[in-house]
């Protein structure tokens, strides 16, 4: 006689999006997929509670979480980088070119008197 073993539980299809997503995200599909992979890891992790011990795969849907939220963190810091450096040598550059058109006006309304 063989005894059959109890059949394991699915993996969420959630799960394994999110985490495929998360991994994506970091090589073909930059911040979509971050998305892709936040949003349907919550999904999962909210049908696995919801189903307990019928699905597994919450492991999964945390690595793609993680993925995906660190992604975003990575993706925002750097557009902030982008924005503070470029917006700064913008206005830096606004500044020297306002006080060299200043000067050339002060220069020409007011003619400089010398003091003998």
């Amino acid at each position: 006689m063989q005894q059959s073993q109890p059949a394991s539980p699915p993996t969420n299809t959630m799960a394994i999006v999110s985490l495929a997503a998360g991994i994506l995200s970091w090589f073909m599909f930059p911040f979509i997929g971050a998305i892709v992979a936040v949003i349907t890891g919550h999904m999962a992790r909210s049908q696995i509670k919801a189903s307990p011990g019928r699905e597994t795969g919450d492991g999964l849907a945390i690595a793609g979480l993680i993925l995906g939220y660190l992604h975003l963190v990575v993706v925002c810091a750097g557009f902030l980088f982008f924005l503070l450096f470029f917006g700064s040598v913008i206005g830096l550059s606004g500044c020297a070119i306002l006080s060299e058109a200043a000067s050339e006006v002060s220069q020409s309304v007011i003619p400089l008197i010398p003091l003998n």
